[in-house]
């Protein structure tokens, strides 16, 4: 059950997982890592799905717990579909899709996509629906609050944004197509008669290495001087992802910090914006990632939970 007083909810109120695993991607650093030791110290098997097997290792190598360490390139749809055929069937209790780039200058993936959307959204869709048969409990998809910014739409017309690529508008959209995947996942799921539950997160304003990798050298400054004065560390950002994976919520919840402006604090419900509840939008993105991916939602999907 949810914590009755959310504003004293830590990690530490994590219930008991043991016999349980968990797949957190880009579980190296950051939020990923952090979320993935607390799952691990509360009894999970945790396995590190990352780009870098090596710094994965090193990271794995820091948690007190069982783990294991899986190599996953979400801007590669081939990497995604051997992670996915090299799954050895057992039950998958979660699913955190928590790695994504932010804000990096115009680039493209493997398959030809705008790096930040075909990262963080279409590898995370591919990724989800191919271990969805193996998922007995739910999927924490990883948000920001920056889902409000840039244009504030999905740009169906132009998705790879060859018209006109700036770094918050692509990272905007990623975002964005994580709460509608959420939303779409969820009605999937409730339909087919599934007891998974999907749900989104964000960790408000956290200092980590995300934003490091931005397009201009005045945004990495404007960021340097944000982490150091406004930002709270990656231990309080990894909660609402924590929050979300552990308590009894809603399917199509979405949880983040209770703060002034959801930039910190406790984890809690929060709300989105309108583009972000549009369930006509939700479908229409879905349509067009199966296109993108070639992956569909799975059949037999409640038989498996």
């Amino acid at each position: 059950m949810a914590a009755d007083k959310q504003e004293t909810w830590n990690a530490t109120r994590l219930p008991d997982l043991t016999g349980r695993t968990a797949v957190v991607t880009g579980a190296n650093s950051g939020i990923g890592l952090t979320a993935a030791t607390a799952l691990a110290a509360a009894g999970a098997h945790v396995v590190f799905a990352v780009r870098d097997p090596r710094r994965g290792e090193a990271a794995a190598r820091t948690v007190n717990g069982s783990a294991e360490v899986r190599r996953l390139d979400l801007a590669d749809l081939s990497s995604v579909r051997e992670f996915a055929a090299g799954w050895d069937g057992r039950p998958l209790d979660l699913l955190i899709n928590n790695a994504g780039v932010m804000m990096v200058p115009q680039g493209r993936t493997a398959d030809g996509f705008e790096m930040q959307f075909g990262t963080n959204h279409l590898g995370h869709f591919a990724l989800t629906n191919l271990l969805l048969p193996y998922i007995t409990d739910r999927v924490v998809t990883v948000s920001s609050g920056a889902h409000r910014m840039g244009d504030g739409e999905i740009h169906f017309d132009d998705l790879q944004l060859a018209g006109g690529y700036g770094p918050m508008r692509a990272y905007a959209q990623s975002k964005l197509a994580n709460l509608l995947f959420t939303l779409e996942l969820q009605r999937r799921l409730g339909e087919s008669g599934s007891r998974v539950r999907a749900l989104a997160a964000h960790p408000g304003y956290a200092a980590t290495n995300l934003q490091s990798h931005a397009s201009s050298r005045a945004a990495l400054f404007f960021m340097k001087i944000g982490n150091r004065f406004f930002a709270q560390d990656d231990r309080a950002g990894a909660l609402p992802t924590l929050y979300a994976a552990s308590q009894d919520l809603p399917g199509a919840s979405y949880v983040g910090p209770d703060g002034r402006g959801e930039f910190r604090g406790a984890p809690t419900l929060v709300g989105r914006s309108a583009a972000a509840s549009d369930s006509v939008a939700a479908r229409r993105l879905w349509v067009a990632s199966e296109e993108l991916t070639g992956v569909r939602f799975p059949e037999g999907v409640a038989a498996a939970a």
